[in-house]
C-alpha cells in the first residue's frame, strides 16, 4: 500500500524514443536539444513530421500537434474484449503518422482515403504507419482482448507496489495511453469524444465532461474533453455514482458498493480542494473531478479523476494527504504537462502545495520539512543521489526523497527568497502561461523570474542540476549595545560542504531574554552570509534555520534515529534470536528474507553466531529473546526493556503485551529492534513497518497488527544553536502563516 500514492508511469504522457526533446525556433532554424547533455543539433525523424502541424499546445517552446479522437467503444468485461471505431482528425497538412495500438487489435481503415501498414512492435504494442491520401479524417476499426496480470514492483527493502499495463475483466477495466486502447500517436496531444457501451449496471469514467448515461439492455455513456490531453484513460466497473455541483466543477464519486457517508466525505473534500487550488493557482481546468474506486490498491491521478484502491480510500488520513495531492495534479501534470526528459518538476511541486500545505495549516510544517531532510539523508545521500533534472518517476525511496522531497524543499526555499506574495504570483504565472501544454524546469524558472523581476538562473541551475545538500555552520556571533538603545546581534552562517557553495537564503532566529523571537535572513553569494538583528532587550539565543526552511544536512542532534536510517541503508545485518521458539524464529527469518529482497547488501545471522555486534553500520535485532537486547538500552537514555515480562518503558509510558519497534543509536551505528506480540503478527509487521520510516518508535496490537503508538525521539540543540545566557528556557519560534487559509 502506498501511504502517499502517486501518479503512475502509465498515467503520464507516452514520449517517443526519439532523442530530440526540446525545440526552439529562431532565425528560421528549427533546433532541437537532444538527450540529457543538452547538445544542440538539427534532428530529422519521423516524429518531426508531426511537429510541423499547427496545434493549440506547445512542448517546452515548440507547438505540439493535436489529434481529435471520436471513439465509439464497446466493452465486454466477461470476454476481456474491446471493440471500437475511432474517427481520427489529423492536424492540417499532416498526411502520415505512426501510431501505437495494443497487440492483436487488428486495426483496419473503414472510413476515409488512407493506407495502413504494420511497421513493428514495442513490447505489448504494435506500430502502424497511417498514410492519408486525401482529406484529414480517417476512421479506424479494431477489436480484441486486453488482459494483463498485475505486476509486483519492488521498491527496495520491504516496500513494493503493483502496476498494470491494462486489463478488461469482470472485476473492472483499466486502460491508459500506455495500454494502447486507442491509436496513440507519439508526440501529439489529444482531444476526445468517447461513447462507450457496457453491460447493465456498469459505468465508465474518462476525462472531461460527463457522464450522460442511458440505461436499458446496455449502458451507454459519453465523455467529452476539448482541451488537449497528453493521454486518454478509461476505467469501468459496477459503480454507484454520487455527484454534486460546485462553483469550480462537478464533484463525483464512483463507489463499487453504495456508501452514502463515505461518498459525502469525498464530495465535501473535493469541493474544498477545488476551491483552495483555484484561488491559489488559477481556475480548475476541467468540468469535473471524480473519486473512482479501483479494483486493486492504487493511488493514481488522471486528468479530472483519481483511481484509489478500496482499502486506500477508506484510510482516514487519505482525505487530507493523498486525495488533495491527486486533485492538485490536475494543475501540475494533468493540465501543465511535464517534459520528463528534462526533469519531472510536478511531483515535488504537487507535494509542496498539497501534502506540505496541509501539514503547515495544522502547524506541523517544520516537522514535515525535517522529515524530508531526514529521508534524503537516509535514502539518497548515501550514494543514490541524482540531480532533479534526471528525475522522471518514483521507483523507490531514494528517488522519492529526491524527486518529491528535494523538489518541494527547492520550492520552499524559493518561497523564502521571494516572499509569499511573489511565490503565489509565480505559481499563477506558470499555470497561466503553460496551461494544456508541456513545460520543463526552464519554464518554471521563467515564470518566477517574470513574477519577481529577478534573475533566478543561478538558483535553479544549482538546485536542479547539482546533487547534494548544504552543510551549515554558525560563527562569528557578536553582541553589542546599539546606538539609541537595545542590542545588535550579528554573525555569519557558513557553508562548509566540500562541494561549491549553493545560492540560498537561510533564516536565523534571535531570541531576546524576554523570549521574543526575531527572524532575519542570511543570503548567500559565496561561502558565508552575514546577518544582523536588533533587539530591545538582551539576547538569549541564536539559532540557524530552526524551522528547517533550507535543504541542508541535518546535524545528529537534530535527527534522532528513525526506521528510515535502517530501511535506507545499503548494507547491514539482521540478527535472529536463536533461543526463540521454533515457530517464532521461523517467522522472524521469513520477515528478514522479505526485507532482504532488493537489498543484497544485508546478511541474515543468528545471535548465537556472533560474539559482539559490529561497532558501526545498520543492525536489525529481532525478538524479545535476542542476546543483544542490552545494546538497545545502552544506546538510548530513558529506554527500559524487560524481556522476561515482555515489557518496555517508552517515553515514560509502560507498554505490555504489544508488538514493538524502535530505532536507536548514532550516525555511526543505528540499531533497529522488532519484537512481535505473537508469531502471527510478524507477517503484518514485515509489510507495514517500511511505510513508517519517519518514526523512531512504534507499537502494535493484535495479529493484523494495528498501530497503537508512533513517535519520534526528542531532538536537542545542535552546533547551529548558540545560547547567550546560562538558563535555557523553552522559547517559542516565530509563527508562520501558510500560503493559503483552510
Amino acid at each position: 500500500m502506498l501511504t502517499a500514492p502517486e501518479t503512475p508511469a502509465s498515467a503520464r504522457i507516452w514520449t517517443p524514443k526519439d532523442p530530440c526533446r526540446r525545440a526552439s525556433i529562431g532565425s528560421g532554424t528549427l533546433a532541437l536539444r537532444c538527450g540529457r547533455r543538452q547538445l544542440w543539433s538539427v534532428c530529422i525523424s519521423i516524429a518531426l513530421l508531426t511537429l510541423l502541424a499547427l496545434p493549440a499546445a506547445t512542448v517546452a517552446g515548440v507547438e505540439q500537434p493535436v489529434v481529435s479522437h471520436d471513439i465509439d467503444a464497446r466493452i465486454d468485461p466477461g470476454a476481456g474484449r474491446l471493440s471500437a471505431t475511432d474517427q481520427l482528425r489529423l492536424p492540417p497538412d499532416v498526411q502520415q503518422v505512426v501510431f501505437l495500438l495494443h497487440q492483436g487489435l487488428a486495426p483496419r481503415v473503414t472510413g476515409g482515403d488512407a493506407v495502413l501498414e504494420r511497421v513493428g512492435r514495442d513490447g505489448h504494442l504494435e506500430r502502424f504507419r497511417l498514410t492519408v491520401k486525401s482529406g484529414d479524417s480517417v476512421t479506424l476499426s479494431y477489436a480484441g482482448t486486453i488482459q494483463h496480470p498485475l505486476q509486483q514492483v519492488s521498491e527496495g527493502m520491504g516496500r513494493s507496489r503493483q502496476r498494470l499495463i491494462g486489463s478488461i475483466g469482470s472485476e473492472g477495466v483499466f486502460l491508459s495511453g500506455y495500454t494502447g486502447w486507442y491509436p496513440n500517436i507519439p508526440g501529439t496531444l489529444n482531444r476526445l469524444v468517447l461513447d462507450v457501451t457496457l453491460p447493465p449496471g456498469w459505468l465508465a469514467v474518462s476525462q472531461g465532461a460527463g457522464p450522460d448515461p442511458s440505461a436499458g439492455e446496455e449502458t451507454t455513456m459519453r465523455w467529452v474533453e476539448e482541451q488537449p490531453q497528453n493521454s486518454l484513460y478509461l476505467s469501468a466497473a459496477r459503480y454507484k455514482l454520487y455527484r454534486r455541483p460546485t462553483p469550480h466543477g462537478e464533484a463525483q464519486a464512483y463507489l463499487r458498493l453504495p456508501d452514502d457517508e463515505l461518498a459525502e466525505r469525498y464530495l465535501d473534500a473535493t469541493a474544498e480542494y477545488l476551491a483552495r487550488y483555484s484561488d491559489l493557482i488559477g481556475p480548475y481546468p476541467y468540468a469535473k473531478f471524480a473519486l473512482v474506486e479501483n479494483f486493486w490498491e492504487t493511488g493514481y491521478g488522471m486528468p479530472s479523476f483519481t483511481l484509489l484502491g478500496s482499502r486506500v480510500l477508506r484510510l482516514p488520513f487519505i482525505l487530507h494527504s493523498s486525495y488533495p495531492h491527486e486533485i492538485l495534479h490536475n494543475w501540475w501534470g494533468n493540465s501543465v504537462y511535464v517534459d520528463y526528459a528534462s526533469g519531472n518538476w510536478a511531483e515535488g511541486l504537487t507535494a509542496y502545495l498539497a501534502d506540505h500545505l496541509n501539514q503547515a495549516l495544522a502547524g506541523r510544517g517544520a516537522d514535515y520539512r525535517r522529515d524530508q531532510l531526514k529521508a534524503y539523508a537516509d535514502y539518497a545521500q548515501r550514494g543514490e543521489d541524482f540531480p532533479l533534472t534526471e528525475f522522471s518517476a518514483r521507483h523507490g525511496s531514494a528517488s522519492q526523497a529526491v524527486g518529491y522531497g528535494k523538489m518541494l524543499m527547492t520550492m520552499h526555499m524559493l518561497r523564502v527568497m521571494l516572499g509569499d506574495d511573489g511565490f503565489r504570483s509565480g505559481l499563477r504565472t506558470f499555470f497561466r502561461q503553460n496551461r494544456f501544454s508541456t513545460a520543463d524546469l526552464g519554464d518554471l524558472q521563467l515564470a518566477f523570474e517574470l513574477a519577481s523581476n529577478r534573475d533566478l538562473g543561478a538558483f535553479f541551475d544549482a538546485w536542479t542540476t547539482r546533487t547534494g545538500a548544504a552543510d551549515l555552520k554558525l560563527g562569528d556571533v557578536h553582541v553589542e549595545q546599539a546606538e539609541g538603545g537595545g542590542y545588535l546581534v550579528s554573525g555569519s552562517v557558513y557553508q562548509v560542504q566540500q562541494a561549491p557553495p549553493l545560492p540560498m537564503t537561510v533564516p536565523v532566529v534571535v531570541h531576546s531574554e524576554r523570549g521574543t523571537p526575531r527572524r532575519v535572513l542570511a543570503g548567500f553569494k559565496g561561502r558565508g552570509a552575514r546577518f544582523e538583528a536588533h533587539l530591545a532587550s538582551a539576547p538569549a539565543r541564536v539559532v540557524v534555520d530552526p524551522q528547517f526552511d533550507t535543504f541542508r544536512t541535518l546535524l545528529p542532534e537534530e535527527a534522532p534515529p528513525t526506521l528510515s536510517a535502517l530501511f535506507g541503508a545499503d548494507q547491514g545485518i539482521m540478527v535472529l534470536p536463536a533461543a526463540a521458539p521454533a515457530d517464532e524464529l521461523a517467522a522472524y527469518r521469513r520477515l528478514a528474507e522479505t526485507w532482504r529482497e532488493g537489498a543484497d547488501g544485508w546478511d541474515i545471522i543468528t545471535d548465537a553466531e556472533l560474539d559482539a555486534l559490529p561497532r558501526a553500520g545498520a543492525i536489525w535485532l529481532f525478538g524479545w529473546d535476542n542476546a543483544f537486547m542490552e545494546e538497545l538500552t545502552a544506546a538510548r537514555a530513558g529506554l527500559a526493556l524487560d524481556p522476561a515480562k515482555r515489557s518496555l518503558d517508552l517515553q515514560g509510558e509502560t507498554v505490555d503485551g504489544e508488538s514493538a519497534t524502535i530505532a536507536v543509536g548514532s550516525a555511526e551505528r543505528v540499531l533497529g529492534w522488532v519484537a512481535a506480540e505473537t508469531p502471527a503478527a510478524i507477517p503484518g509487521l514485515a509489510r507495514k513497518l517500511p511505510h513508517y520510516g519517519k518514526y523512531g518508535y512504534l507499537t502494535f496490537s493484535g495479529d493484523a497488527p494495528d498501530n497503537t503508538r508512533k513517535g519520534q525521539w526528542a531532538a536537542g540543540d545542535s552546533a547551529l544553536t548558540l545560547w547567550l545566557i546560562d538558563d535555557r528556557p523553552t522559547l517559542r519560534l516565530p509563527s508562520r502563516s501558510a500560503l493559503t487559509a483552510r
